[in-house]
């Protein structure tokens, strides 16, 4: 593990992780809950609701993927230091199985983790263990809103010296900031 991106985050602030997921709209609204999170990996589950299963009466995919890059994305952010966050590049869910009866567990595991990228796996499976959809995930990493290593805007970050892709060129490209005049 680079140091310049780990090692990761103290109780302290995997608590704060934990607090943020539970106060979040989206993951409330969803009945997502954080059931551990640490040392790259992270497990998540959630009753299912009415609003969760499409009209053929099965859980919504999206429901399925949201669960799954969730699982993904804090076992990676787990592994990162204070200062850096993350966010989704590239999301790829294989479904396995149709989802039905009243629970889902996401587990997601931090499987690389760069200066710039991370790249993680997920399994998301019903209340009776049976895999639902397994799902893999490049993240890009980058400082956080209002902090970067330089002390200026993450969107005016250099790359290494030579590297033809720099941090700044990296964001632009995620959409992440806006494009050089």
């Amino acid at each position: 593990m680079d140091e310049e991106v780990g090692p990761g985050l103290d109780e302290r602030h995997l608590d704060a992780l934990k607090d943020r997921v539970r106060d979040s709209p989206f993951h409330r609204w969803a009945g997502m809950e954080v059931v551990s999170v640490g040392d790259g990996r992270a497990e998540l589950a959630m009753d299912l609701r009415p609003h969760h299963f499409n009209p053929q009466g099965i859980v919504h995919g999206g429901i399925i993927t949201a669960l799954a890059d969730t699982a993904i994305g804090l076992a990676l952010r787990s592994k990162l230091r204070p200062g850096l966050t993350h966010r989704t590049a590239q999301l790829n869910v294989h479904f396995l199985a149709k989802g039905e009866g009243n629970r889902l567990v996401g587990r997601g595991r931090a499987v690389h983790l760069g200066q710039r990228m991370g790249y993680g796996e997920s399994e998301v499976v019903d209340a009776l263990g049976q895999v639902l959809a397994r799902a893999t995930a490049t993240f890009i990493v980058l400082p956080a809103p209002g902090r970067s290593e330089a002390g200026g805007s993450p969107c005016s970050l250099p790359g290494q010296p030579g590297d033809q892709y720099s941090t700044s060129r990296s964001l632009r490209a995620a959409g992440i900031c806006p494009r050089a005049p």
